[in-house]
């Protein structure tokens, strides 16, 4: 799949399993994988995604969601673990005011400025896409003082 505001192919990246059944080789069992899954995030304060990618490369799980069921954004969830907004868009959100600070100090910078506006734009259909599902309240709405505000 074609990047967003780019025009180039996707990056070289790892792939995904092929098959969605557990594999043999894993030989953590479910409590063990919940017990990490929430030293990672109470510990360490790691959001979902890197919690995986940790399973991952140190405890040699390819993925929760066969072995356990449910996602480890699930298992955060029943564990109490109350997100204000999906991990994708909190990132974004995130990026967007690291440019708005560097824009402040350098404000002739116009390739950051162009940056700026695709990340936004970004932020705005990415936040009717959870509005849709509802991930996040209606009346949630991207401004450059929200932005700040976090």
């Amino acid at each position: 799949m074609a990047r967003m505001h780019a025009h180039t192919r996707g990056k070289s990246h790892s792939t995904r399993p092929t098959s969605k059944s557990v594999p043999t080789w894993v030989n953590i069992s479910h409590s063990d994988i919940k017990s990490i899954v929430l030293k990672l995030y109470n510990e360490d304060g790691l959001t979902a995604s890197q919690i995986g990618i940790i399973l991952r490369d140190e405890y040699g799980v390819p993925l929760v969601k066969p072995i356990l069921g449910k996602t480890i954004t699930d298992v955060l969830k029943e564990n109490g673990v109350k997100q204000d907004m999906p991990e994708s868009l909190d990132r974004l959100v995130k990026k967007a005011l690291g440019l708005q600070r560097h824009l402040r100090t350098h404000n002739s910078d116009r390739r950051n400025v162009r940056s700026l506006e695709l990340i936004e734009s970004k932020i705005h259909r990415l936040s009717r896409y959870y509005k849709k599902k509802d991930k996040i309240d209606k009346n949630w709405k991207y401004a450059a003082v929200i932005a700040q505000a976090q």
